[in-house]
């Protein structure tokens, strides 16, 4: 049976992991972290004067509280965005980000589709309803969601299916920029339509049989780092 002190040990343990791996990208992430906890301790030792507790300490705990809740955010963010520069080109780079969408959406973590040149479609379900991401180059990858978007439309025929390119070129989206451009899809999809869309996808998955994994490195979920930054 664990201890009561077990969880926020590990929490402890978890930030000091994030702030490693993120500290080995964003050089100044420390500097970041302090700035935000002084300006955010100013304010609140402020706000506690003018609110005028009791006691002298009044200001000092809400400019701790506050001062504690900046750095956190700001940090959240600093490392969030080194993540995403640690794996900007990485094959799967798309689903890595993807992960760290929360509850309410069904990220495949491998590709539904490919080509031998390592074109790549993954595919999320939620809100907007379907999303086909595609990493990859030129016409080939553009064929490569163009079918899997008539496949997916033969099960899901009233489904919102939607393409997106991952990169830096015209009509493309950058990785930074991924999860916003998702989340401003849409709500199209009611969650109670949700499982009826997982179970008609996986039969279509089924039909496809297995196909073997495209080589090549690909970067671990963003998941458990997003756990990570809000301390869980």
């Amino acid at each position: 049976m664990s201890t009561p002190t077990a969880a926020p040990q590990k929490r402890r343990q978890q930030l000091v992991q994030a702030y490693k791996m993120a500290s080995k990208t964003d050089r100044t992430l420390g500097l970041w972290i302090a700035a935000a906890f002084l300006v955010f301790f100013a304010l609140g030792f402020l706000l506690g004067r003018l609110i005028g507790g009791p006691w002298f300490a009044f200001p000092l705990i809400i400019g701790l509280v506050l001062g504690v809740l900046g750095a956190l955010l700001v940090f959240g963010r600093r490392a969030q965005r080194a993540a995403f520069g640690q794996m900007e080109g990485q094959k799967g780079a798309s689903v890595a980000a993807l992960s760290m969408l929360r509850r309410g959406w069904k990220v495949n973590q491998q590709p539904v589709a490919f080509t031998k040149q390592q074109d790549m479609v993954f595919r999320v379900v939620g809100p907007p309803g379907v999303v086909l991401v595609g990493e990859g180059q030129g016409a080939r990858l553009r064929q490569l969601l163009a079918t899997e978007k008539r496949n997916t439309q033969r099960v899901l025929a009233e489904t919102p299916v939607h393409e997106v390119i991952l990169g830096d070129g015209e009509g493309e989206v950058p990785l930074a920029k991924l999860l916003k451009h998702v989340q401003k899809l849409g709500r199209q999809v009611k969650p109670a339509e949700m499982t009826d869309i997982l179970n008609r996808l996986k039969a279509l998955d089924a039909q496809r049989g297995m196909m073997p994994i495209p080589k090549g490195p690909m970067p671990t979920s963003m998941k458990g780092q997003r756990g990570n930054l809000r301390g869980r």
